[in-house]
This record gives structure tokens, sequence and C-alpha cells, in this order.
């Protein structure tokens, strides 16, 4: 049985499109992924067997921006603030709760 290294596995996308075209970094996701990195080491939720942040390039999404997706679920998550942030973290990575508000 193969088992995963990360018990989730989050991918923001923090592609940086050229001449203004919509993407997730004209959007905020990379203070997002800085703050959410920040708050799963708080919480002493990072880690093998736990929880892994991680840059993505373009996650293909773009006009639904600034998203993320958090493996193995593949459960895909669009936030507007530190409390979006917050709650995903709460919700889905502490009690396993998908945030039905904020799916792309």
């Amino acid at each position: 049985m193969n088992q995963s290294h990360f018990q989730y596995h989050v991918f923001f996308c923090l592609n940086q499109r050229e001449k203004g075209e919509d993407c997730c970094m004209n959007l905020g996701a990379e203070a997002a992924f800085d703050y959410m990195k920040k708050s799963v080491k708080k919480h002493g939720l990072a880690g093998a067997g736990k929880v892994r942040i991680n840059r993505a390039g373009c996650l293909d999404r773009c006009s639904e921006g600034p998203v993320m997706v958090i493996y193995p679920q593949a459960v895909w998550y669009t936030f507007v603030d530190n409390d979006d942030i917050d709650e995903i973290i709460t919700s889905h990575l502490q009690h396993g709760k998908v945030v039905e508000r904020l799916l792309v």
C-alpha cells in the first residue's frame, strides 16, 4: 500500500501573466501563500505526515483565481482574504471538512 507522504498537500497558483491578463498573482496569491505557510507552521500542522504548502505554476483556472488545490482529495478553492485562509486551515486541514462556500 502506497501512502502519501503528507496528509494534505496544498498547491497555490503563483503564476504571473504578462500584459495585465487575469492571473492569481494579480489577485493576492503570493501574500495568501505566505500567510497560509506561516499559519500552518504556527498551528503545528506542517511536516511529514501532516500538511505541506507548495508553490505551483499556472493551474489553468486563471479567471477563477486566486486558486489553490488540496490533495489527495483534489479540492479546488478560491479565497479573498486571510479570513478565508483561516477557515480553510481550520475546517479542511484540521477537521477534514470541505469549505463549500469557497469551492471553485
